[in-house]
């Protein structure tokens, strides 16, 4: 079985794992948020909720990015992973609307919510979930070089703090101050619209073909290479785990024919040796004498 498939199956494991914990937390939150009228853990309960949503929605992206270069694309289709992750950033976007139309409608109507020790012991028990899951989907997600599971885990990760000004709000309203408890879910709202402005930007930079690589350092090991006199028009792109490397080096322009194939060989060899996730090297030779020497 090809390596990527494999590293494909893993990150749909990880993902299956995440929205099973996700939508037992969404539950325990909504329902017991309902039943005591505390929009906060009702507004911390969607948040998961859709934080499941998004799994699903990561999952179908990863099966399409699955699939083996084509005529169509023949660089593969690994970009559907970088779109489920900017998918899942407009849903955030939705999600925190939402809210804060709940918590304008809670400022008008006056409704006063109930705290019970349960509250306390809910909130707590989902946090404890919450740190399990980012720690777990984050160590994956640098493992297996997957955008989708780093972008979900730094979501997840926010759901903690949100989880927490929650807990302080279900404080505040025991204590008997009830307008916390909107205030509170506006507050969950701007922390979940942050998450999803975070997500596109670091999509957005790889579909753009940003950079994947600082061309300095890809100089550095280019021109270490024997026989190699020079290096300029490097350019890279792509993802973290595939990441595709094109570039012009100078050799000695009596070097035949067969030599310069093997330095381009070498070339391409200490490319993947020094840097992760390269997917593709392409090296054009040109004579020394006739090409300039920039980046």
């Amino acid at each position: 079985m090809k390596a990527a498939t494999i590293r494909f199956r893993k990150i749909q494991r990880v993902m299956w794992y995440v929205l099973l914990l996700n939508l037992v937390v969404a539950v325990a939150k909504i329902i017991y948020g309902m039943y005591t009228n505390v929009l906060s853990m009702q507004s911390d309960g969607y948040h998961s909720l859709f934080d499941g949503v998004s799994n699903v929605i990561g999952l179908i992206g990863i099966q399409i990015a699955s699939k083996p270069p084509d005529a169509d694309h023949p660089y593969g289709h690994r970009k559907f992973e970088t779109l489920a992750a900017i998918f899942i950033a407009f849903i955030l976007g939705v999600v925190a609307f939402e809210i804060v139309r709940s918590a304008i409608e809670r400022f008008g109507n006056g409704t006063s919510p109930e705290v019970t020790t349960f509250s306390f012991i809910i909130m707590l028990g989902t946090m404890g979930v919450n740190y399990a899951v980012t720690t777990y989907e984050r160590r994956k997600g640098k493992e297996l070089q997957s955008e989708v599971l780093l972008a979900d885990s730094a979501h997840t990760k926010s759901d903690i703090y949100v989880s927490v000004s929650v807990i302080l709000g279900l404080a505040a309203i025991h204590a008997g101050y009830p307008i916390v408890d909107p205030i509170i879910s506006i507050l969950v709202a701007i922390v979940i619209l942050h998450a999803g402005v975070e997500i596109i930007f670091s999509s957005a930079s790889i579909l753009c073909d940003r950079y994947s690589i600082d061309p300095a350092r890809l100089m550095d090991v280019v021109c270490g290479v024997e026989g190699v006199r020079g290096c300029h028009n490097i350019r890279t792109r792509g993802p973290q785990g595939s990441v595709y490397v094109d570039m012009h080096i100078e050799v000695d322009p009596e070097m035949p024919t067969y030599k310069s194939h093997t330095i381009a060989h070498i070339v391409q060899y200490r490319i993947k040796e020094n840097f992760d996730g390269i997917q593709e090297v392409l090296v054009h030779i040109e004579p020394a004498e006739n090409s300039q020497n920039y980046k």
